[in-house]
């Protein structure tokens, strides 16, 4: 037996649609958009070592961490976010900076314990 050959119809086949309407119909219509609301510009929140740098300029004497933030917190400037331990938090970002930046460090180590504003 030998296979035949047979040709499809037009009935068979796809319809074909036309580039352009192809594309119309994947174009989405434009979606309005939205009013934004701007909000009120607020002060940036200072970091506690922004905050330290400015209460040790302030008063011009060296004081411990634990000092710091407490004066830093009557002032205002920076409270803790409920960490058990702010003043040591403070204390290690205080040497880390002392010990990265050296000479452009914004604090000195004065004694055992306490930091000054670099003058």
């Amino acid at each position: 037996m030998s296979k035949k050959k047979t040709s499809k119809t037009n009935a068979d086949q796809p319809a074909v649609i036309p580039m352009d309407t192809a594309k119309a119909a994947k174009t989405k219509t434009p979606k309005k958009a939205k009013a934004k609301t701007e909000k009120p510009a607020q002060p940036k929140k200072l970091s506690a070592l922004d905050a330290a740098a400015k209460v040790l300029g302030e008063t011009g004497q060296a004081m411990t961490s634990q000092e710091l933030i407490t004066a830093m917190a009557e002032k205002g400037l920076w409270t803790s976010l409920g960490g058990k331990t702010p003043s040591n938090t403070l204390y290690a970002a205080l040497m880390r900076e002392v010990n990265a930046k050296g000479k452009d460090a914004r604090f000195k180590k004065t004694e055992r314990g306490k930091f000054a504003a670099k003058a």
